[in-house]
């Protein structure tokens, strides 16, 4: 891979050329062996966190894998673990009031119907939106960039006009408007780093004119752990007229957001990172602006009324949820939501905020590591994550050693960030996140299994 020297054998190769494999398996993955331990594994001394008193609410996490290791997953930055409680407002969805909504007048629709809207509600709750009619259901945060982007982005902007963003961006943030740019012949200007590895916010500063429409960044960054200064970014975009669009996939989950205190125009974030479930996300658009935007899908619920030769459309947001919504997964969303609102998201982000630190300092620690983006500080906070590659050593090797070995998991790959690790001259980076259910003995545990992967492979020079 570009940027990357291997100068050993992958660990894939060394298990495929085990005689326990099993050559007609697809993956080393189909190698797992799942169990269920009788105890928990860890030790009743143990200082109590936050992590150890959620942690009972996530079965998932009590299991081993492999050989006979305890689960540790540190993926959280790709999807979260669901808690108990929202498996089971999912089930009794489909157990006891399985409907379609908005349409039926029977109980089973009209129930169906009051929790899906109670969803929406808790949401609006949730990032503290004047109205519960500013939410928007998508399938996820991509759809919802999506939308703006053909909806509002195809009927504001034209040639010349500009839309900042930056290179840290999901690609989820800038493939729609790269499609866009070449549809309407706008321009994308792109943000760099600066030297701590954070985008560059006085280069953003600079590149705002009248010509810029559109603004699009991240909250918090999916890779280099660093956290723009949302408020202040959308107050400059606004004094030259431009709109501004979030990314909070990151941050949502993970600290308290409130759209009115940030001053955003649009705010996207998807339910799976937040112990949701999969298929949902929502959309934040200040209610002006989704009044005057098209319809994004043509379809059931969203119209008003349809003749042969023209249709009209319903207030936002029906506008912009076409057909069958994914009724119990929003219903799964709002109990995820209250779940976090009764631990509080201050408390969740405070507690982060010290396994961050912990995480950073012990993975730094470890030779020949190289972990992206800011170092904490007294002013800099991390997200709870560390994308990192060790010397030598290509991080898909690593991450499946210490899945394989260890019963680890964390992410490789480029995070849907390619040009951020081109810009970085790398190809493909390692990614350890943590969420509230995590505690400093997985830290602990992740630490000493990538001190043994990295003695197994320098072993072999």
């Amino acid at each position: 891979m570009e940027g990357v020297v291997l100068k050993l054998p992958s660990f894939s190769q060394l298990i495929i050329s085990s005689p326990n494999y099993n050559r007609r398996a697809t993956s080393p993955l189909k190698l797992l062996r799942f169990s269920f331990p009788t105890k928990s594994s860890y030790s009743t001394a143990a200082a109590v966190s936050l992590g150890h008193t959620t942690r009972p609410d996530f079965h998932i996490l009590h299991q081993k894998v492999n050989n006979g290791s305890n689960l540790v997953y540190l993926d959280n930055a790709a999807t979260s673990q669901k808690p108990s409680a929202v498996i089971d407002a999912i089930n009794n969805y489909y157990r006891s009031y399985n409907s379609n909504v908005h349409r039926g007048i029977h109980f089973l629709s009209a129930r169906a119907t009051d929790e899906y809207e109670m969803a929406r509600k808790k949401v609006a709750a949730f990032v503290n939106a004047p109205e519960s009619s500013e939410i928007v259901f998508t399938r996820n945060a991509t759809e919802a960039i999506n939308l703006v982007a053909y909806s509002w982005g195809l009927s504001n902007l034209k040639a010349g006009d500009e839309i900042v963003v930056t290179i840290a961006e999901h690609h989820s943030a800038i493939v729609p408007w790269q499609i866009l740019s070449e549809k309407t012949g706008a321009v994308l200007k792109f943000v760099s780093l600066t030297e701590e590895e954070v985008p560059d916010t006085k280069m953003l500063q600079d590149l705002l004119s009248k010509r810029t429409k559109l603004v699009v960044v991240h909250h918090v960054s999916n890779m280099l752990a660093s956290v723009l200064p949302i408020k202040n970014i959308a107050q400059r975009a606004h004094d030259v007229g431009a709109r501004i669009l979030v990314d909070a996939c990151q941050s949502v989950p993970h600290m308290v957001v409130d759209v009115q205190d940030l001053g955003v125009d649009f705010l996207v974030a998807s339910s799976h990172k937040m112990c949701g479930p999969t298929g949902v996300g929502f959309l934040y658009g200040k209610s002006e602006l989704l009044a005057s935007m098209p319809p994004f899908l043509g379809g059931g619920e969203m119209i008003s009324d349809v003749f042969l030769d023209h249709s009209t459309y319903a207030d936002p947001p029906s506008r912009f949820e076409a057909g069958t919504p994914a009724i119990g997964e929003a219903i799964g969303l709002g109990t995820a939501i209250d779940y976090l609102s009764q631990i509080g998201m201050q408390k969740i982000h405070d507690y982060e905020v010290e396994l961050a630190n912990y995480l950073y300092e012990n993975l730094h620690a470890i030779p020949g590591v190289r972990i992206y983006g800011p170092a904490p500080s007294q002013t800099v906070h991390r997200a709870a994550l560390c994308s990192f590659n060790v010397e030598g050593l290509h991080p898909t090797d690593v991450a499946t050693f210490l899945d394989q070995q260890h019963g680890v998991a964390i992410r490789s790959g480029h995070h849907c960030a390619q040009p951020l690790h081109r810009h970085l001259g790398i190809s493909a980076s390692a990614r350890a996140s943590l969420y509230f259910y995590n505690t400093k003995e997985d830290v602990d545990d992740f630490i000493r299994a990538l001190n043994d992967t990295i003695g197994f492979f320098n072993s072999f020079k």
